[in-house]
């Protein structure tokens, strides 16, 4: 069975749809849709994306993004909408509980295929084991029954390196910030979280899967998050977020022989 893997869709439901009826995908009913996160946020269709993905069943396997775990925030209470979040839809469907319970259901990781996938990153002390072990931990956080207490621990940049005698909110935030918001690091393996820039031009600071030592150098991993990093395809590395949302491309690359699919799109924010 045939995996195509996707990057950030953002609330772009145009170039989902286009994608979804292209011919490769069409030949191939029974193939797999792995959505690397951020399936919602910046564009203009985040319901009707969310709906189409669920209606997909399945077929589809989405992980959270930080945009999806924003809205989940949004409508537990704990974060304000900001100008540019266009999830209001959401939030104001009859059936946004279910819409909201199915989300927070989706994982951070998900490993099928020899290939794993993440919305982020994976910290440099993460062995295979240790990466799904975490993201199994923070996703019981947040589908139990104090998910919204869980969620509001995970805001804040601190700390910014693994420690396994980590507890607490601390312990719950470096995972969700490693998942879905880590972009550059020290040579040690530190997270900095001030540029969302491609990773040229920042002395000191290495993309997270460049850090040294990487425990994860020989598995395949799947991500999105970063649009300016752009499309990087290497023997272990798929990095899928071609800037779908700001006038890029949506991507779907097939793991079998990573042959490309890519949807021109429209432009629906500056980055």
């Amino acid at each position: 069975m045939n995996i195509w893997a996707i990057g950030d869709l953002q609330g772009c439901c145009g170039a989902l749809d286009e994608l979804l009826d292209h011919p490769l995908i069409q030949e191939d009913p029974d193939c797999r849709l792995w959505f690397a996160g951020d399936l919602i946020n910046r564009g203009p269709q985040s319901l009707r994306t969310l709906k189409r993905i669920i209606k997909l069943g399945d077929r589809a396997v989405s992980i959270l993004g930080n945009h999806d775990l924003h809205m989940l925030a949004v409508h537990a209470g704990i974060r304000n909408e900001n100008k540019s979040d266009t999830f209001d839809a959401i939030l104001k469907d009859k059936h946004v509980n279910d819409l909201i319970d199915w989300l927070r259901h989706r994982p951070l990781a998900h490993y099928e295929a020899g290939h794993l996938m993440v919305h982020a990153g994976v910290m440099a002390k993460w062995d295979l084991d240790k990466t799904l072990a975490l993201a199994e931990e923070a996703h019981q956080a947040l589908i139990s029954d104090k998910w919204k207490k869980n969620l509001q621990k995970m805001y804040g940049n601190e700390p910014v390196q693994w420690k396994d005698k980590l507890s607490g909110a601390k312990r719950l935030r470096v995972i969700i910030n490693a998942f879905t918001r880590m972009r550059l690091c020290t040579m040690q393996g530190e997270m900095d979280f001030a540029s969302k820039d491609a990773p040229d031009g920042h002395p000191g600071l290495v993309p997270w899967f460049d850090v040294p030592d990487r425990k994860t150098a020989d598995i395949p991993i799947i991500f999105g998050h970063w649009s300016t990093l752009g499309l990087l395809i290497r023997k272990n590395l798929l990095a899928l977020d071609t800037g779908c949302v700001w006038g890029g491309k949506l991507t779907a690359l097939r793991l079998s022989d990573r042959k490309l699919i890519q949807i021109d799109c429209k432009q629906h924010g500056k980055q």
